[in-house]
């Protein structure tokens, strides 16, 4: 199966260590962005993984694309044009304080894209699943108007779409709010992927929990799973995940997924001394789309998707250096951390 990520990546700056931003003079410099951080999950996992973006020509794109084929994901789909590569800065939390996040992303090559900038046949080709998130129709308003076309032109030619909400407050700043937007997005989807924030923001659709307390009442994600398949009917299934935090380096992880069907809460992770948390969601959808056409049972699939991203709190960096083997290993209960040899 082949599988088209859509969105944008950016250069990655970030202070070595734990120190804060300009603490040094020195940052490191990776790539990262959700939609890609998806694909190269995919590819290290053995799937045939294609992304598509925007980017300028300059030697700062060939290398984001050269990082990308490193990790064999197809990258013949990905649009030269006018514009920069978007930039983030990482000033990672530790104990109470928190990691933050600051975007530098105007006049990237992709906000300027808007429709009729894809020939969707070509990108398409080949492609039985696509998927995009919540922060790519939030970067712009043209950007967004080619996100509400990509998943429409995927629907036309039957791919299953796979689309993580992932509510981004500081993005949406041209007049839309992210339930204008992704309320109708949604109904084009067939596996969505959100927290709670997510939900209640991105579709306005809220239960009562106190996501700031660190315990979870597996009971009312049930219920939240229920009004989102009751509000878009197309949806056949909704995964959410379920992040208890304790601290920056401390957190209980677990997830949950109703498919109309059925509600299943998988095993539970204490994560402690957490190595970098950027791109944990990301490499839970990644492994959900992995599971869910590598497994029989929907139970399986999900104790892949929580597996895959309990180990990413693990890795430095947006993308989830792991194999399908390593998860695997986690999922059959060896997380005891014992040098292999």
């Amino acid at each position: 199966m082949k599988v088209l990520t859509f969105g944008e990546i950016m250069l990655r700056l970030k202070a070595p260590g734990h120190e804060r931003l300009m603490q040094t003079p020195f940052l490191e410099a990776t790539f990262g962005g959700g939609e890609a951080n998806v694909a190269v999950s995919l590819a290290n996992y053995g799937m045939d993984a294609a992304f598509l973006t925007f980017l300028p020509e300059n030697a700062v794109a060939d290398a984001c694309i050269g990082e990308l084929r490193r990790f064999n994901v197809d990258t013949s789909r990905i649009i030269r044009k006018d514009g920069r590569v978007g930039i983030y800065y990482l000033d990672a939390g530790a104990n109470q304080l928190p990691s933050k996040v600051i975007y530098d992303r105007a006049y990237s090559s992709i906000s300027l894209a808007g429709p009729g900038d894809v020939d969707w046949d070509k990108a398409f080709d080949g492609v039985e699943w696509m998927h995009i998130s919540g922060i790519t129709p939030a970067i712009s308003e043209s950007l967004m108007k080619l996100s509400i076309e990509s998943v429409k032109e995927a629907k036309k030619r039957n791919i299953t779409v796979s689309c993580d909400l992932n509510y981004r407050k500081n993005l949406w700043k041209y007049g839309k709010n992210a339930q204008e937007v992704m309320s109708e997005m949604a109904g084009y989807c067939d596996v969505l992927i959100a927290n709670e924030e997510d939900v209640q923001k991105s579709l306005g659709i809220t239960i009562d929990v106190d996501v700031e307390s660190g315990e979870i009442d597996n009971s009312k994600y049930e219920i939240l799973g229920n009004k989102v398949l009751e509000k878009y009917p197309n949806a056949k299934m909704i995964a959410i995940t379920l992040r208890e935090s304790k601290s920056a380096d401390t957190n209980g992880w677990s997830t949950c997924i109703n498919n109309r069907e059925k509600f299943y809460v998988s095993r539970h992770y204490n994560i402690n001394d957490i190595i970098d948390r950027v791109g944990g969601g990301d490499s839970f959808a990644g492994g959900l789309i992995y599971g869910l056409n590598n497994y029989d049972t929907l139970e399986e699939a999900l104790e892949f998707a929580t597996a895959a991203s309990c180990l990413k709190h693990s890795v430095i960096g947006d993308f989830n250096r792991v194999t399908a083997d390593d998860v695997k290993k986690l999922m059959a209960g060896d997380g005891s951390g014992r040098v292999q040899r």
